[in-house]
């Protein structure tokens, strides 16, 4: 019981590191190709990967006699609205104001997780997560201040918050009944069936249907395409839906903003983009407010098994 007493925090940990890393590998694949055509195959893929992994019983999943009612609700709020809500989020408005908002997502989760979930948070945890959020709001207003966001904008990002908010509680309250490699499956299932779907109506539209797998011809696509769908997709995921099954929704989703972090750091390192001042202020408000939201969780938790 002690081992795991510091899992759902390092497996948070790492999504986040790993998402923070896909920003990378998706500008690397969007150099020559479209948003959609990237996530169809790369939830494809997953989708794929994932099928053969339980086919050789790697994975187990049992979803006989479960309510699959919950998985498609699950899945319909991430990945499905959420992607389409983000490209159009990011597509209509400033990459300072998309920042901003998408960093509201723990502050949408501890507010919804009040009413449907019953968590409550003390007036420490509340300060951390703000400070965490006001971290990814710093990084992000101090980037481009002089772009303007059109209302459309704004209503799709509203709409990102509120489905990946929503993917956070539903993850909570199934996790009694659906193990985090269920959840994620299903994820994987439906994204590659709708996002598939789409990119394959755009292809029939434009002509060129036999072109449909000749991004993948593209080493640097490919690349990008393996890590977004296994790395990205599949054990990100996984690592999301394991650490909601043991942290409240609250307190996992807060860990998303270390995504931010990470981000700025592979694209200095990698990408020789600059690294400002309002860069390192607000990275550190990021790991003080996830670290202090977890270690406040932390001490209350050893003091409940005392």
């Amino acid at each position: 019981m002690e081992k795991r007493a510091y899992l759902p925090e390092l497996a948070a940990t790492l999504m986040a590191t790993i998402f923070g890393m896909s920003f990378m590998f998706s500008k690397l694949a969007l150099a020559n190709h479209t948003p959609i055509e990237l996530i169809a195959h790369r939830f494809l893929l997953a989708f794929i990967v994932m099928s053969i992994l339980i086919s050789f019983k790697i994975i187990k999943i049992n979803l006989k006699g479960k309510n699959m009612k919950n998985l498609f609700f699950l899945s319909f709020a991430q990945p499905i609205l959420y992607f389409i809500f983000e490209s159009y989020g990011i597509k209509y408005s400033a990459s300072s104001q998309a920042g901003i908002m998408i960093a509201l997502i723990p502050v949408c989760v501890a507010i919804l997780g009040t009413f449907f979930l019953g968590e409550k948070n003390t007036k420490r945890e509340i300060f951390f997560i703000l400070l965490s959020v006001a971290g990814v709001a710093y990084i992000a207003y101090g980037k481009q201040v002089d772009e303007n966001s059109s209302a459309i904008g704004i209503i799709f990002l509203l709409g990102a918050v509120i489905s990946s908010s929503v993917y956070n509680i539903i993850s909570r309250k199934i996790s009694t009944e659906f193990t985090s490699s269920e959840r994620t499956y299903s994820m994987m299932l439906y994204g590659a069936l709708v996002f598939n779907s789409i990119n394959l109506i755009s292809h029939i539209k434009n002509g060129n249907l036999t072109q449909y797998f000749t991004p993948w011809s593209d080493p640097s696509f490919l690349t990008a395409l393996i890590y977004l769908s296994i790395i990205s997709s599949i054990i990100a995921f996984f690592l999301s839906n394991y650490s909601l099954t043991y942290l409240e929704a609250s307190k996992a989703s807060v860990f998303a903003n270390l995504a931010t972090v990470v981000s700025i750091i592979m694209g200095t390192v990698f990408l020789k983009e600059s690294f400002s001042f309002n860069q390192v202020i607000g990275s550190l408000m990021i790991l003080v407010g996830v670290f202090g939201t977890q270690y406040t969780n932390i001490m209350q938790r050893r003091n409940r098994t005392i």
